[in-house]
């Protein structure tokens, strides 16, 4: 696998979602390029509303793929500040661009210090086999 497939400068779930240290304890969230690839085609995405209150591992959202329907995990706790509007026209830039064009949403994290317990690029490599 390359880079591409995993940022240097990410954080990862084990849930197969990453993280992105915005600065002013903002964080945005997406899933990965192993998550995408397991969904199949992206049709349609669900996502938090911007001000609503997340905690780690609540469904806060869902991606509907051709093959199937799997439920978005808020992986670090705050309030939803921002989301990718661009996903209701063109879902499929999740697969595309997973880490770029295809972001979910933007979260002003309780604990800015949080992302540091998230997996980095090794840990979730090595989780994945």
């Amino acid at each position: 696998m390359s880079d591409l497939d995993y940022p240097q400068d990410l954080r990862y779930t084990a849930e197969h979602e990453w993280v992105r240290d915005q600065g002013d304890g903002v964080a945005r969230v997406g899933i990965t390029a192993f998550a995408q690839d397991a969904l199949g085609d992206v049709v349609y995405v669900s996502l938090p509303s911007v001000g609503d209150t997340i905690a780690v591992g609540d469904a806060c959202g869902e991606v509907e793929s051709t093959k199937s329907v799997s439920d978005l995990y808020a992986p670090l706790a705050g309030e939803v500040v921002g989301v990718n509007e661009g996903l209701d026209a063109a879902p499929e830039q999740i697969n595309t661009d997973p880490y770029g064009e295809g972001w979910m949403y933007d979260v002003k994290l309780a604990d800015p210090d949080a992302t540091q317990e998230l997996l980095d690029v090794e840990a979730y490599r090595a989780q994945l086999g």
